[in-house]
């Protein structure tokens, strides 16, 4: 396909972003990619993509660089706070047809997307304002200079400025927990997704390849500790399976707050949010990058789709997308819940039924897009 005359700015380099460059050249157009952050490496932390992203990174025509990194997951484990099993999923079943599991460096996939993008992204450029026309978005950046385009993409995530100039949605509302993030390396074997659910929290290793190990806890709560690791031995010192192993090499722990942006409508104008600017979740389904790369993907098809009609291409886009983001949303909600029961109800429950209910929480994503 030529190169489409629509002039389209996307705003963040993140997975979102990088995403929505590569399916927008993929169908012809050439979108401009600001950042308002200097360039840098990602922070250390792994990544967890379910089967639904592994088809989208397909439909980005991205599967083969990324065949390589990081390791297939075949079965998530659940094991109680003590290590004995409560359940399994079968992840080569449950996504058969889809796509497999695979944790990965984050950092690995960001510039896998960066080189599918086209690598031109420009940093250090702020959108200061945004002057919705009636064919077109006006944007100044705070370095003074300024450009018109015929669509403008919010994918700066959960905080998203784009979102408040262009009045979609204050900022996100805290989920409810606290979240830690770490790599770890000559920690214990681990074969699997391996997760310990305890009383309102829960500890994940997940291997991913040369010897680490991918950690994410989470507890109840809003606020972030001032020593993550700390309180992760203290959180956890008393954990079973592969915990304590972990516990004992553990170092730098990336920590944060959960949040939650739910709208009412993710366009104005010829303005877009995509991603965690529009639907930013708990990361319980770590759906958060497959959500991403689904929205990347369907939204190129229907802009391919409509020509130069953007305001039909949006409603397209959204109508296609909200069912899914709902339902991961909602199913997250549901899970989080089910971690909030008592253990002395919960475990007997997944012990029996499990595998159905946690397999549950994907079925919609299974379908196409």
């Amino acid at each position: 396909m030529g190169g489409s005359p629509l002039r389209i700015l996307v705003v963040g380099a993140g997975i979102a972003g990088l995403a929505v460059a590569r399916a927008l050249r993929m169908a012809g157009f050439r979108p401009d990619v600001t950042e308002r952050l200097p360039p840098g490496e990602n922070a250390e932390t792994g990544l967890y993509l379910p089967g639904n992203a592994a088809r989208a990174l397909c439909r980005l025509d991205l599967d083969g660089p990324v065949r390589p990194l990081g390791r297939v997951i075949h079965r998530q484990r659940f094991l109680d706070a003590a290590g004995a099993p409560l359940c399994e999923v079968d992840l080569d079943a449950l996504w058969s047809g889809v796509g497999e599991c695979r944790a990965l460096p984050r950092a690995e996939l960001h510039r896998v997307l960066l080189s599918g993008a086209g690598g031109a992204v420009r940093h250090g450029a702020e959108v200061r304002t945004l002057d919705l026309l009636p064919r077109s978005v006006g944007v100044t950046f705070v370095d003074g200079t300024a450009a018109e385009y015929d669509l403008v993409v919010g994918a700066d995530g959960p905080r998203s400025s784009i979102r408040a100039l262009a009045a979609l949605g204050g900022p996100p509302r805290p989920a409810g927990q606290v979240v830690y993030r770490a790599v770890v390396r000559d920690g214990p074997p681990v074969a699997e997704w391996t997760a310990l659910l305890g009383q309102r929290a829960g500890f994940l290793v997940v291997p991913f390849g040369a010897g680490r190990l991918h950690c994410y806890a989470d507890e109840a709560g809003t606020t972030a500790p001032a020593d993550p690791a700390a309180r992760l031995r203290e959180l956890f010192g008393g954990y079973g399976g592969p915990v304590p192993a972990v516990l004992e090499v553990l170092d730098r722990v990336h920590v944060g707050v959960t949040e939650e942006v739910e709208l009412g409508c993710w366009s104005r104008g010829r303005v877009l949010l995509v991603g965690d600017a529009a639907h930013a979740t708990a990361p319980t389904l770590s759906q958060g990058a497959a959500m991403a790369l689904e929205d990347a993907v369907v939204l190129a098809e229907s802009l391919r789709a409509t020509g130069s009609d953007v305001e039909s291409a949006l409603a397209a886009y959204e109508s296609r997308r909200r069912p899914r983001t709902r339902w991961v949303r909602d199913r997250t909600r549901d899970r989080n819940r089910t971690r909030d029961v008592p253990p002395a109800l919960r475990d007997p429950l997944l012990r029996g039924r499990g595998a159905r209910i946690f397999g549950e929480h994907y079925r919609l994503l299974l379908g196409p897009l």
